[in-house]
């Protein structure tokens, strides 16, 4: 019996994992069960916030460096997207006891702009710190794919996005890190997404069932 509570589930990934297609999957699987799902993304999320990520998703074709942000900038830009999708969407959510589903969250931040573009871990921590107010997920999913079939995925897509130009070594780092940071966690899941296969979305629904209706 599913006893009322909140639980904050994340799917983590380079692009082209598949976690986008995942988290709306399991959305599906837990309103068919009519549970209180509720599913958002970053950055975005709320009308505020997904005016940063057009701002951070424009500032990406550029061609010009000097018309770039600086890594600080993005990253205080990606920071601030976060506080406004936490204050307005997600804790209110988890207050009331949902089931949030959120396609990206703070492990995105420590791949790609520690990792993939060496900004201060403790600069980000400390900012964190101040705006996560103690939240933080029950289960994140990471998804790792092979290069080329992520690279298949993302010619197919319709609409492009900065994420999608960053380059072959650049996502080689993130996936790195990605799995260096769910390696022996006990509320971390890594799967390899790269078969399109049904098998997946089931397990991850099995995995979340379990859990929430304990």
């Amino acid at each position: 019996m599913f006893k009322r509570k909140p639980f904050f589930i994340v799917f983590e990934g380079v692009e082209g994992c598949g976690k986008s297609y995942q988290s709306k999957k399991l959305y599906k699987y837990l309103k068919k069960k009519n549970l209180p799902v509720l599913l958002t993304r970053e950055p975005g999320g709320t009308k505020s916030a997904e005016l940063i990520r057009n701002l951070i998703l424009k500032d990406y074709f550029f061609k010009s460096k000097k018309d770039k942000f600086h890594k600080y900038t993005d990253t205080l830009l990606y920071l601030a997207a976060r506080n406004e999708h936490i204050q307005n969407k997600i804790k209110p959510a988890l207050l009331n006891n949902k089931i949030v589903i959120c396609d990206r969250f703070t492990d995105s931040t420590i791949a790609y702009q520690v990792f993939g573009k060496k900004v201060d871990k403790k600069f980000i921590d400390n900012i964190h710190k101040r705006i996560l107010d103690k939240i933080k997920p029950n289960i994140t999913f990471i998804l790792k794919v092979k290069s080329n079939i992520a690279l298949k995925r993302l010619q197919k897509r319709n609409n492009k996005n900065r994420y999608d130009k960053l380059g072959k070594k650049f996502y080689n780092t993130a996936q790195k890190a990605f799995i260096k940071i769910g390696k022996n966690k006990k509320n971390y899941f890594i799967f390899d997404s790269s078969l399109d296969s049904p098998s997946l979305e089931k397990k991850i629904f099995k995995i979340v069932y379990k859990r929430i209706m304990k």
